[in-house]
């Protein structure tokens, strides 16, 4: 059982004490909680510009910077289990048993490569803990506070996405990994490279204007949260990203978040004057950045891509639904596979460094798909317990949210249309991604308040 706010009392043996106040620059190293709050920080920080330090500013550390995030995740947990402030719940208990049976087998029947095997664990017993951390040590407010900041750095990474979508791949925006010349950005149509923004790969910058938009949304319902100024720099930020990504991914995820506070709007009918008022402003903003040829550049190769994508994969619908249905598909099919036992091929194996190590080749030796990947390194019996365990959560979340939502509380609901589906399919093998679900399954757990069991 995971409690998804953390009183005074839990800390103070059933005594309540109020909260001293501390000036901004006092390292509050008595307090706990405190101490492990400033460690989530640091992990989202790191997420957002890990990437930046690979690039650009610490290019010789690119490797070991891969995993700068799992130290921080590691001593969180230790953190909370000195004071008795890690979470107890099922989730973790059968994930953990999972990673060591999956450790003992993949290094006795599987690969038997012992850097892969904890490359891969380390997901398992590092990173699906800290998101039920992260539920039960953050209040309301620290979610806000996450919530401001994405905002405040949304435009200025809009305007790094146009650098980097303007620029050749030669230029110092566009530096790759460990300050490749090659560049960082991925292909896209015609000249134009999909841009990473301060992240290592574009799949980085999809997520964080994909995590950014129920953000957007939130505050438009609650300008008084939020400075105006501010909020309206993000909006134009993430019109602007949608194009100069060339990601359908991100429009997807986009509409999904409209999707979801329309049907708010519908359950709770005193948010739809204000779904009104944001229609019209994105209106506005687009008919204003549709005049420039900045714009109109982007949306033509953005628009290209789409075109060309949806031949290729057979229309929009039908890659959405090969997105979300066929990686279970692909996975299972994987699973009778005759070169796979029982147990699965190993851990780690199904991840890019896996197969960097073990082929040199950097290909994926499983599968894309998460469902494909989980089932291909841990056998059909505990990837698909595995995709359970997923699946479970989701629903728990997703009924919490709503239930929420009709008492008049939009803020699980909306963050719950970005979270749904990384939390549900996201690529957890690729660290990044990795980290986002942590972060927005942690927000959505500490934005719910009530019990996830």
């Amino acid at each position: 059982m995971v409690t998804t706010h953390l009183s005074v009392e839990d800390v103070h043996d059933g005594h309540v004490a109020a909260k001293p106040k501390r000036k901004w620059y006092k390292i509050p190293w008595s307090d706990p909680i405190a101490m492990i709050k400033i460690g989530i920080w640091a992990y989202f920080l790191l997420l957002i510009f890990e990437g930046a330090l690979r690039k650009w500013f610490l290019a010789p550390l690119a490797g070991p910077l891969l995993i700068i995030r799992d130290p921080i995740a590691f001593w969180i947990i230790i953190k909370c289990i000195q004071h008795r402030l890690f979470p107890s719940n099922k989730y973790i208990t059968i994930v953990n048993f999972i990673a060591v049976v999956g450790i003992l087998t993949t290094l006795t029947l599987g690969h038997g490569n012992i850097m892969v095997t904890l490359y891969g664990a380390r997901i398992l017993f590092l990173h699906f803990p800290l998101m039920f951390i992260i539920g039960k040590i953050f209040t309301r407010e620290d979610v806000l506070n996450v919530m401001r900041f994405t905002l405040w750095i949304g435009l200025p990474m809009a305007l790094l996405t146009a650098m980097q979508f303007y620029s050749p791949q030669s230029a110092w925006v566009n530096r790759g990994v460990g300050g490749s010349m090659e560049g960082a950005g991925f292909s896209g149509t015609g000249e134009f490279f999909r841009p990473p923004g301060t992240f290592s790969f574009t799949t980085g910058n999809v997520q964080f204007f994909s995590m950014m938009a129920p953000f957007v949304f939130y505050f438009f319902f609650y300008k008084k949260e939020i400075n105006k100024f501010v909020l309206i720099a993000a909006f134009v930020g993430l019109v602007m990203a949608i194009p100069l990504s060339i990601s359908r991914s991100l429009l997807l995820n986009t509409l999904i978040t409209i999707m979801m506070a329309s049907l708010a709007t519908i359950r709770k009918t005193k948010f739809l004057g204000k779904m009104m008022s944001l229609v019209i402003v994105a209106v506005v903003a687009l008919l204003a950045l549709s005049q420039t040829s900045f714009f109109k550049v982007s949306t033509g190769a953005f628009t290209e891509r789409f075109d060309v994508a949806s031949e290729a994969e057979g229309g929009a619908e039908t890659a959405f639904l090969d997105r979300v249905l066929g990686s279970m598909i692909k996975g299972l099919n994987s699973s009778t596979n005759e070169k796979q036992s029982f147990f699965g091929l190993g851990m780690g194996m199904g991840t890019n460094v896996g197969a960097n190590l073990l082929s040199s080749t950097g290909v994926f030796m499983i599968s894309e798909d998460e469902w494909g990947r989980l089932i291909g390194e841990m056998g059909p019996l505990f990837g698909l317990a595995l995709i359970m365990i997923r699946i479970t959560l989701v629903y728990k979340i997703t009924s919490a949210a709503y239930v929420q939502l009709s008492q008049g509380d939009l803020l699980p609901w909306i963050l719950l249309s970005y979270g749904f589906m990384i939390m549900l399919n996201g690529q957890w093998a690729q660290p990044t991604s990795l980290g986002f679900c942590t972060m927005i399954g942690g927000l959505l757990m500490a934005s719910i308040n009530k019990k996830i069991t």
